[in-house]
């Protein structure tokens, strides 16, 4: 229960309408601040915050970045006066489905014809992760997606690919051209040195079987890097 320093109110203790929880029943969620949308999370203060205060201290550490806010860890999360770990995980929780919902929001194209259509499917699913994840994209040989799955998950500092994986996977689908995807949290897009040799590793086993890959694109906060438009492919 929220308790509030004396000469303070504490939540409870506001207009009716004032109150995030209420306030959310009356005119919809869309009315709520940022910081009032967490402290619903949330759900009560401390001694020396409100719930809402501690919303927009949390917003504050990030700048008032959702995105920044989503990449904090669990454990980050933590370190805020107010935030244990039921609270920790509701907020994780709850900025995780804001970015499956911004990710399926985006309608995926039947034909890739560049990296921007590349980008346009990737960038919401893979912009806002604190670890890196290697997806591939099969293709036809019109360029057609046939399928999409994600490869590798590593963590800050890169990702491993196993071709033998790609090239399978692409043989039971039938697939003439492959495409790498992946995103950098560092939000610098340049590739690493590993990204290089996961890319040559890759296009060298497609050539064995009569496969391409098209393209390996990097997601991070800069623009998006692409090794075919950088003529690396």
């Amino acid at each position: 229960m929220e308790k509030a320093k004396p000469g303070r109110l504490s939540i409870k203790e506001w207009n009716e309408q004032d109150r995030p929880r209420e306030k959310l029943m009356s005119r919809g969620a869309s009315a709520l601040t940022d910081a009032e949308l967490l402290a619903v999370l949330i759900g009560s203060g401390t001694v020396e915050h409100s719930a809402v205060e501690i919303g927009r201290m949390l917003l504050d550490s990030v700048g008032g970045s959702l995105v920044a806010l989503g990449r904090k860890s669990l454990s980050e999360l933590q370190t805020f006066n107010g935030i244990g770990l039921a609270r920790g995980v509701s907020i994780a929780a709850a900025l995780e489905l804001g970015r499956r919902r911004r990710a399926a929001d985006i309608p995926t194209p039947d034909y890739i014809a560049g990296s921007a259509d590349i980008v346009a499917i990737f960038q919401p699913l893979l912009s806002d992760l604190p670890h890196e994840e290697v997806w591939v994209m099969l293709l036809s040989r019109s360029k057609r997606i046939i399928e999409r799955f994600r490869v590798s998950q590593g963590g800050l500092e890169g990702s491993v690919i196993d071709p033998r994986i790609v090239i399978r996977r692409a043989l039971d689908r039938n697939a003439s051209g492959i495409v790498l995807v992946h995103n950098h949290p560092s939000g610098n897009a340049y590739p690493s040195e590993q990204d290089i040799l996961n890319t040559n590793k890759v296009q060298l086993a497609a050539s064995y079987f009569d496969m391409r890959l098209l393209d390996h694109v990097i997601i991070a906060d800069t623009s998006p890097f692409s090794f075919a438009e950088r003529g690396l492919l």
